[in-house]
């Protein structure tokens, strides 16, 4: 048995699972900030909400056409180029958008858990309105490049950057904004939150800010575990990428870099179970959603019986 075939085959059920675990948690990521007030009103909780409705995107454009790709070779980028240009737009966007707000999640808990009062004035829900604007736009600009420098090959025949200096800049933005900045933002930002804690023995308000502060940290553990290898992954790409391999050598190294990938797509999968974990009053508002669906249903049925 190959290493292509086992790669090809983890791709399709690992793949799959983490687009339903994804879509699943996401979903009730979403249901439950929507919905219960306390966390309507955080900034905090606002990055999470944005972070899980991008999530569900991400996976939807990322990883279920690149199951398709890898695991039944059906490639719509090679014979379109209007989606070979707007796939590769839409990762770079929402990749980066999940990335900062990931960040500002870890912020925002270092803001609100200082004794400065100052300072945690400064988490407010009506700038983290209008952070969330100039985060998506400041990204869709970004993004702009690869809507031009993206196209169908004509030697290869595959979705490539055809420009060579935004294929330089681009293997750096891809390690830089995607790997390196938001780690070490998040590590920073969750040590500084962490000492906050044992700093002091007030927190912002009550029991839920305590709890959104392990949620947030468990967000930036979710981060550091899922992204790492797939960084340091890249970093070997970039350091190997002039050294000649022999084609077994290749197909190791390919099978590595799946490996790697489909961890990083962990990292829009776990947030919701991660945060089941660490708070239990997340924990319980997902068991009233599991009842009050069970009973609508429940009720349904019954309707349906009697009529």
């Amino acid at each position: 048995m190959s290493l292509l075939y086992i790669s090809q085959q983890i791709t399709i059920y690992v793949g799959w699972f983490l687009v339903i675990a994804g879509i699943s948690g996401n979903g009730l990521n979403i249901s439950i900030f929507t919905s219960v007030r306390n966390y309507r009103q955080t900034p905090c909780t606002f990055y999470f909400l944005i972070t899980s409705i991008d999530n569900i995107i991400v996976l939807i454009v990322s990883l279920v056409s690149r199951i398709f790709i890898a695991g039944y070779h059906i490639d719509l980028t090679l014979t379109s180029p209007f989606w070979c240009k707007l796939r590769a737009y839409l990762i770079n966007v929402l990749t980066l958008i999940s990335f900062t707000y990931s960040c500002l999640t870890s912020i925002d808990q270092f803001l609100v858990t200082s004794r400065n009062a100052n300072i945690r004035r400064l988490s407010n829900i009506k700038w983290a309105h209008r952070i969330m604007l100039i985060v998506i736009i400041v990204w869709c600009l970004h993004g702009i490049p690869q809507i031009l420098f993206y196209d169908i090959s004509s030697i290869t025949q595959t979705c490539q950057i055809v420009n060579v200096k935004y294929s330089i800049y681009a293997s750096i933005y891809v390690l830089s904004l995607t790997c390196v900045i938001p780690i070490v933002v998040m590590i920073v930002f969750g040590y500084l939150t962490y000492r906050n804690i044992h700093l002091t023995r007030v927190l912002a308000e009550q029991q839920a800010d305590r709890q959104l502060v392990r949620m947030t940290l468990m967000q930036v553990i979710l981060v550091v575990i899922s992204i790492t290898p797939y960084g340091m992954n890249n970093v070997y790409g970039l350091i190997t990428s002039s050294v000649s391999k022999d084609p077994d050598r290749t197909i190791k190294e390919s099978f590595i870099s799946t490996m790697f990938s489909l961890l990083a797509y962990v990292n829009y999968v776990g947030s919701c179970y991660m945060f089941m974990i660490s708070s239990r009053r997340f924990r319980r508002q997902i068991k009233d959603r599991i009842f009050f669906l069970e009973k609508t249903k429940s009720n349904n049925s019954v309707s349906t019986t009697y009529t």
